[in-house]
C-alpha cells in the first residue's frame, strides 16, 4: 500500500512476468550487486515469503524460473514434511525434475485425476494426505495406497504423501506469489521507494549508528553478529535481517 501510494503506480497493474523481477529469485545480478557484495545468493531479501534462510537455501537448490515454480516453492516451504526429508530428497538424487515433486494440496487430486484415478477417489487422497492422516490412520492409508498402486501411481510418489504432516493450499500461495512479485518489482524498478517503505514497514528492531555509517560499517556489524550463531538473542536476529537489507541497499548505492 505504502508503494502504492508513495509511487503512484496502481499495484494491480504490475504483470507477474517480468524477467528481471523473476531473475532475482536465483540470482542478485540484475540489483547491480554480487552475491559476495551482499552476503546471500539471491536478490530476495526483504521480499515477503521469500527473505528467510529456510526459504532462500530452497531458492538455491531448486532455482525457479517461473510463477508456477515459486507457487510450488511458496506450498513447499508452508507445508510440514513436505521439502525437507521429502521432495528435497527426491530432487537431490534425481529422482524427479523439482517441477514434478507435489508441492500443493491440489498438486495431489490434479495428479491423481490425470493419471486416471476416480475424481472422489483422488480428492479424498488428497484431503487425507494434507492433513497427515497417513501416519496415524496406517491401516486406512493401506487402502488408498492400493488404489494409487492399482491406478500404477509411481511408488516414488506413494511414498512422498505417506510422509507428508500438511500441506498448504493452491490458491492462498499463488496469493503470496503474487503479493511477492509486486514488491519485487519495485525492488528491482523503484529501488529508493522500496527500501523506504520496507524500513518504514516491515522493521522493528534498527541499528541505526552502524546504518548511518553506510557499507563498511554494516558489514562489520553483520559479521559480529553472524558470528554469534546460537547465542544471538532475538533482537540480534532481527536486527541481522534488517541490516542484510541495508547492506543490500547500501551496496547499490543508495543511503
Amino acid at each position: 500500500r505504502m508503494l502504492q501510494d508513495i509511487s503512484g503506480i496502481d499495484v494491480y497493474d504490475i504483470t507477474f512476468d517480468d524477467k528481471d523481477v523473476l531473475s532475482l529469485f536465483s540470482s542478485p545480478d540484475v540489483l547491480g550487486v554480487t552475491k559476495e557484495q551482499i552476503m546471500c545468493d539471491t536478490g530476495t531479501l526483504g521480499v515477503p515469503e521469500f527473505g528467510t534462510n529456510f526459504v532462500i537455501e530452497m531458492l538455491k537448490d531448486t532455482k525457479p524460473q517461473s510463477f508456477a515454480e515459486l507457487v510450488k516453492i511458496s506450498g513447499l516451504s508452508h507445508g510440514t514434511d513436505v521439502w525437507l526429508n521429502n521432495a528435497k530428497d527426491l530432487v537431490d538424487q534425481k529422482v524427479v525434475p523439482f517441477k514434478e515433486v507435489i508441492g500443493c494440496r491440489d498438486d495431489i487430486m490434479v495428479y491423481l485425476m490425470q493419471n486416471g484415478l476416480k475424481p472422489l477417489d483422488a480428492f479424498k487422497i488428497m484431503e487425507f494426505v494434507r492433513k497427515g492422516k497417513p501416519s496415524f490412520e496406517k491401516e486406512e492409508w493401506i487402502k488408498w495406497e492400493q488404489v494409487m498402486r492399482e491406478g500404477n501411481i509411481a511408488e516414488w510418489y506413494i511414498e512422498s504423501c505417506k510422509k507428508i504432516k500438511y500441506m498448504f493450499p493452491k490458491a492462498h500461495a499463488t496469493a503470496y506469489i503474487m503479493m511477492a512479485l509486486r514488491v519485487a518489482w519495485f525492488k528491482v524498478h523503484y529501488p529508493i521507494m522500496y527500501y523506504s517503505a520496507y524500513f518504514s514497514i516491515r522493521t522493528a528492531d534498527y541499528d541505526i549508528e552502524a546504518m548511518m555509517n553506510g557499507y563498511d560499517a554494516i558489514k562489520t556489524r553483520l559479521v559480529e553478529l553472524k558470528g554469534k550463531g546460537y547465542d544471538t538473542t532475538n533482537k540480534e536476529s532481527s536486527i541481522l535481517d534488517v541490516l542484510q537489507v541495508a547492506l543490500e541497499m547500501t551496496a547499490r548505492g543508495f543511503k
